[in-house]
């Protein structure tokens, strides 16, 4: 059994608090994120920090409700025409900019088309898109190459990279290079010469925002109400002190509080809002040595131990892990069990040694990033270096904050230019349920995502589940591409766990899914 990560408990600990006035205003909100906001770009990084910054700032033309169907957000509705080979979007009137510039269609079209080079949904729709224009102000216009049903969930979907709209100005920036503004039309204006980096994020409400009328707000599906004048980010890295800060009652919401001090949050909403969970992977570096190749990484199946990551995250409450988890979101109609005794066999190091030499491994140097402000992130690194060593691995493990980890695994350098080797995240199920919205799945080589894993067959296969017209059929086709997964390795699946959220029991309104921060009220 490896060796658990432990926290020092808040009660009667002597604590160095953070200078933070009470939380009695009703109109601003004081929330601890989940880690540092370092990154502000939506499409530059798949951090959930950033997709958090990115909902409150930016609107998107759907949003997604708790039955996970698309429904029209920026968008007044649509028209499919042709059989399916035409799509007329049309927005809704008017929609403002935090700059004061209306939305235009023109403004969306640049956006979708920046979003459709850096999202893996987005890459998808476009390479289904013969043309994408703007015929009028309000009007979208996609012509297809062939019928794509999933056209709304792509442009709604909840998960990183969201398909932020923005001014057209900053949607022509290169996808590769950071936007400069803050420019959205969302319910919340970014306040940029509050930023303080490790310490502070500040968004005011924005006047002119108008919601959609009708329906109930349901995740980012429904009406989007701001009721307060101000949201501030307060980063507080260590479960203790974040701990204390809300038994002081000066700190309003905490995003991911450890399981371990959410007993001390006593008379406080502490429920988990994602039914989803979240999915913990190890992303591999399938550019470097040794992770290049594949018998390598192979090996990895044959020591990795789901239940030793999931308890260092969660303790031993099992309701809050499902172990072995696969490719797909356990629970969610692609999920199988197809090659997962992998998982469950007997572990042996002795004999992963003997094949990781007989797959060639010389004792190549691993940099392994663990985030040391991002308790969950640490907890999964933590238990990666000592099952890596365990097995044989040379391990460098290299401790830094969570924004550098985002920073430096876009790095696609050898190791001893700064480069790196692997590291450990997680996405929320909803994003691995299907593989039209999984990241980690796409299989592109070095012009797609961080790791760039690369592998025919598994595009192949998620062509085809994209093409297919029956439930039946994509679900065969999700067994045969967890099968080819588990053999390619595009990363290790570590486990599905559950996180919940607390709030002061004077806050109402916190809708399920992600945290977004329209829809609530402070009494």
């Amino acid at each position: 059994m490896l060796n658990r990560r432990t926290f020092m408990a808040a009660a009667g600990a002597s604590i160095a608090m953070p200078s933070i006035a009470r939380s009695a205003d009703t109109r601003v909100l004081k929330f601890i994120p989940q880690a540092d906001l370092t990154v502000l770009d939506p499409l530059w990084t798949t951090a959930y920090v950033t997709r958090n910054h990115g909902l409150a700032v930016f609107d998107t033309l759907y949003g997604i409700d708790g039955t996970f169907t698309a429904r029209p957000q920026m968008v007044e509705g649509h028209v499919v025409e042709n059989g399916g080979l035409q799509w007329k979007l049309t927005l809704r009137p008017g929609l403002k900019f935090h700059d004061g510039t209306p939305v235009l269609a023109r403004d969306c079209v640049a956006s979708i088309a920046r979003w459709g080079k850096r999202d893996s949904f987005g890459q998808t729709l476009m390479e289904y898109t013969d043309e994408l224009s703007a015929p009028d102000d309000r009007t979208i216009q996609f012509r297809l190459k062939k019928p794509f049903a999933l056209l709304p969930d792509a442009l709604g979907k909840v998960g990183s990279n969201i398909c932020a709209i923005m001014p057209e100005r900053l949607a022509k920036t290169d996808a590769f290079t950071q936007v400069k503004e803050m420019v959205g039309s969302g319910p919340f204006k970014f306040k940029a010469d509050e930023r303080v980096v490790g310490d502070r994020v500040v968004y005011e409400r924005f006047a002119d925002y108008v919601p959609r009328e009708g329906g109930e707000p349901d995740w980012t599906a429904g009406p989007k109400r701001a009721f307060f004048d101000r949201i501030e980010w307060h980063v507080i890295s260590d479960p203790s002190t974040a701990a204390a800060a809300m038994q002081a009652h000066e700190m309003d919401w905490w995003e991911q509080p450890t399981p371990d001090m959410q007993p001390t949050l006593k008379n406080m909403n502490v429920r988990i809002t994602d039914r989803t969970g979240l999915m913990a992977a190890m992303r591999l570096n399938h550019l470097q040595p040794p992770f290049d190749n594949p018998a390598i990484r192979r090996v990895l199946l044959k020591v990795i131990d789901q239940s030793d990551y999931m308890i260092a995250v969660t303790g031993e409450d099992p309701k809050l892990r499902h172990v072995p988890a696969g490719i797909f979101c356990p629970g969610m109609p692609m999920a199988s069990e197809a090659g997962l005794d992998v998982f469950t066999s007997p572990r042996d190091y002795e004999a992963a040694k003997k094949e990781l030499a007989a797959a060639g491994y010389k004792g190549e140097k691993i940099v392994l990033m663990g985030p040391s402000d991002f308790p969950s992130l640490k907890a999964l690194a933590d238990v990666s270096a000592e099952l890596l060593q365990k097995a044989g691995f040379n391990v460098d493990y290299q401790s830094m904050d969570w924004g550098t980890v985002v920073q430096r695994r876009a790095k696609k350098d050898p190791i001893e230019s700064g480069g790196w080797s692997a590291f450990c995240t997680f996405w929320s199920g909803l994003d691995q349920a299907t593989p039209a919205g999984h990241s980690f799945l796409r299989a592109t080589g070095p012009t797609g995502n961080i790791g760039w894993p690369k592998s025919e067959e598994l595009e192949t296969l998620r062509t085809q589940w994209l093409d297919a017209q029956d439930v039946a059929t994509q679900k065969k086709l999700c067994e045969q591409i967890q099968l080819q997964a588990l053999k390619d390795i595009p990363y290790v699946p570590l486990g599905q766990y559950f996180l919940a959220t607390a709030y002061q029991t004077n806050i109402t309104g916190v809708l399920n899914g992600q945290p977004v921060f329209w829809n609530v009220k402070k009494g």
